[in-house]
């Protein structure tokens, strides 16, 4: 006979283990999920860039047209009309006619290959943004009661860092009690920037912020002008090389077309004095007089 507990026994309830819990199905199933989708928070999608008005969408029916010149500057066509630019757009090789100010009088319109008018136009944002970025601020730390090779390092780091065009955060920290040495700090932040006076300039004074008192050094314009001189030069540079060696590997390409046709000229030749050493009229001769005498 089997044993059947009484209604005041109980099974204990099962206690689910780690294991049986990850290798479940629905954990399992909602894991394999969460990796299709990518897991975590979706990153926001990029909005598409608006694209400029272009050859039917213009609404206009006078325009002033212009057109890109070998030197990379636009030649202007004239005033327009809708028809005649769209015309004029496919006997330059099936070009678009793009919209680029809607607000003047007439309207400003170019003919130009859309791929790369909008490839020069996110180079120029990148190049602008490049350029416009903000400068960072770097951060320098110290003690009131800082000794000289100290202080020195400090120094010059933060010239190094104003030098690079950067602003710099000059903070002296206090602990405990130290922050009743309040004037302290102000004096050494005042020493930094009178050692520093040829290249930055504190914006206003130090502030005291809990037990911290900082001030902002920003680099002089002379510095800054010196930084954009530098990087303009580097720019020219950079472009000059590129120039020089686009002009060497169309040398290298004439010189090997001019090669490649003085080797064909040469074949020629060669070909045309074996043929004129050969007399193909005996030889013509010769099978005539084979054919008679298989006739006879």
């Amino acid at each position: 006979n089997a044993f059947v507990p009484g209604p005041s026994l109980t099974c204990p309830p099962k206690i689910p283990f780690t294991n049986d819990i990850l290798l479940s199905p629905t954990s399992t199933t909602t894991a394999l999920s969460a990796i299709r989708r990518g897991g975590g928070r979706r990153q926001p999608r990029k909005q598409a860039e608006a694209a400029p008005p272009m050859n039917a969408e213009i609404k206009f029916a006078e325009m002033r047209v212009s057109v890109p010149s070998k030197d990379g500057k636009d030649e202007a066509l004239g005033i327009m009309s809708k028809q005649d630019a769209l015309a004029k757009a496919k006997e330059l090789g099936g070009l678009d006619l793009i919209l680029l100010n809607a607000s003047s009088d007439p309207p400003v319109c170019k003919i130009v290959d859309y791929s790369k008018y909008r490839y020069a136009q996110e180079k120029k944002r990148k190049e602008k943004a490049k350029n416009s970025k903000a400068t960072e601020v770097k951060e320098v730390k110290m003690s009131y009661k800082i000794g000289g090779h100290d202080y020195a390092v400090r120094l010059k780091a933060a010239t190094k860092f104003i030098k690079q065009g950067n602003r710099v955060r000059a903070t002296v920290t206090f602990r405990g009690r130290e922050v009743q040495h309040d004037n302290l700090g102000l004096d050494l932040l005042k020493k930094l920037a009178m050692d520093l006076e040829d290249i930055c300039n504190m914006e206003g004074k130090p502030r005291r912020e809990g037990r911290n008192m900082s001030g902002i050094l920003t680099p002089t314009s002379e510095v800054v002008k010196s930084i954009n001189d530098a990087k303009r030069t580097k720019e020219r540079e950079k472009k000059k090389m590129k120039e020089e060696s686009l002009a060497k590997r169309e040398l290298e390409q004439e010189a090997k077309t001019s090669a490649a046709k003085a080797a064909m000229d040469q074949e020629k030749t060669t070909i045309g004095g074996v043929l004129d050493g050969l007399d193909l009229e005996d030889e013509f001769d010769d099978d005539d007089d084979m054919d008679a005498s298989l006739d006879e």
